[in-house]
């Protein structure tokens, strides 16, 4: 085993922090919560640097910009501090889904420093990345210098990637917690809608999901199915509830780029063999979703249109996030033998006053689904079976699982609509 370097400190290592520099610093449960600390006590340090990372509003709430007045940051999910950054000039959001994000780090960005989160050294002098894989790998082999954090609490999973100490440039060793996540339980409402889209799931599909108390309680809702499997961009603490319920396949049959929880649920991933975690470019690569048979996507959104077309993140023209994972989900979902598309989301907003069930996306929503990815849609009122139908009959579908308030406005909607095509 190659030595470690002489260890040294996360706050020696921000004071070694030029302006011009380029940092890579993760996202999701691989951020250095440490690292990020030791910036807050030294602000000058982060002047003129720009930090890059792939961070997600109401994960990660670490705000980069704000160490600064003249630090930069390069995004890719709109978050509070980003969008203030862009209205100043020091900030810079592309617009990309998760495989783009990966070859935009790989291929594009310029990085003089990676910032990593690691468990210990094994006898071979691996080290696991733990909780988080996701985007890490695009950028490590190409970084001018790597930094790690040997953090004691970061679980040694069972992965396709390992960072080998021969590569570290500079370490410092530190305890210190994990980002953590909690979802609120779920009520009656989702607890209705979960067991339709269930419905939908056959024994011994293969899922992904995305992330809230809707998803939480779709998991909770499989309890009863068997042979299920995973293979999705993240996952939670709901899955190890599944595992528990018997619904999940014996073996390594929870595949995911990131686990978000809390401290349990992280020790958990390091000791049970159900888990295996992969970088975006294994989980989200639409090669290995297609060749899943009957992979089910489950994912929300925001509006959807009668021609079927889906908002996922934006709300009258103001964009909320991203759309990362969905459109390469969804479209890997099409590619499988017995694969199906799910969106689900509410029938109205929270307030009643409208729906989500739309004539059209407005000029200035943002289109994370093209119509011809249509395929299912559900509602807490039904469940729309896009598959196959021509245009009037999707539209019909889209009417009878709306909010029952709004059918009639979107029935007259699309009679003026259809006599324009």
């Amino acid at each position: 085993m190659t030595p470690l370097p002489e260890s040294t400190s996360a706050t020696e290592l921000v004071a070694r922090l030029r302006p011009g520099m380029t940092v890579y610093v993760p996202g999701m449960s691989g951020e250095s919560l440490a690292f990020y600390a030791a910036l807050q006590a030294n602000p000058e340090a982060a002047a003129d640097v720009r930090f890059a990372g792939v961070h997600f509003p109401g994960i990660n709430r670490s705000d980069y910009l704000s160490l600064h007045p003249r630090a930069r940051q390069r995004g890719y999910f709109m978050t509070g501090g980003l969008r203030r950054g862009i209205q100043e000039g020091r900030a810079e959001l592309l617009p990309l889904d998760h495989p783009g994000i990966y070859r935009d780090l790989s291929d594009s960005l310029d990085v003089d420093v990676v910032i990593a989160q690691v468990s210990p050294p094994d006898a071979a002098g691996r080290c696991s990345l733990g909780p988080c894989h996701d985007f890490l790998p695009a950028v490590w082999n190409k970084a001018r210098q790597r930094w790690v954090q040997i953090n004691p609490r970061v679980p040694r999973v069972r992965a396709s990637v390992s960072l080998d100490v021969a590569d570290f440039d500079a370490v410092f060793e530190q305890d210190h917690e994990l980002l953590s996540y909690q979802i609120a339980g779920t009520d009656g409402a989702s607890q209705q809608h979960a067991a339709l889209i269930a419905s939908l799931v056959r024994d011994g599909d293969t899922l992904e999901f995305g992330i809230g108390k809707l998803p939480n309680a779709i998991l909770a809702a499989l309890s009863g199915h068997r042979g299920l499997r995973i293979y999705s961009g993240l996952v939670t603490d709901a899955v190890a509830t599944l595992i528990d319920a018997g619904a999940i396949a014996e073996g390594a049959a929870v595949d995911a780029g990131v686990a978000l929880g809390d401290a349990a649920f992280y020790a958990r991933i390091g000791a049970d063999d159900h888990f295996f975690f992969r970088p975006v470019s294994e989980t989200h690569d639409l090669r290995r979703i297609g060749a899943i048979d009957n992979f089910c996507a489950i994912n929300s959104g925001v509006e959807v249109d009668l021609f079927g077309q889906v908002n996922a993140d934006s709300i009258k023209g103001k964009l909320l996030a991203g759309v990362g994972g969905l459109p390469a989900f969804v479209s890997g979902a099409r590619l499988s033998r017995g694969g199906r598309s799910i969106v689900a989301l509410p029938a109205a907003t929270d307030d009643g006053k409208h729906s989500r069930i739309v004539p059209t996306l407005g000029s200035g929503c943002t289109v994370a689904l093209p119509r011809h990815e249509a395929d299912y849609i559900v509602t807490e009122h039904g469940i729309a079976a896009l598959r196959g139908l021509n245009l009037q009959q999707r539209a019909e579908a889209l009417i009878a699982i709306a909010a029952p308030a709004f059918r009639e406005d979107l029935a007259r909607a699309w009679h003026e609509i259809a006599a324009r095509i």
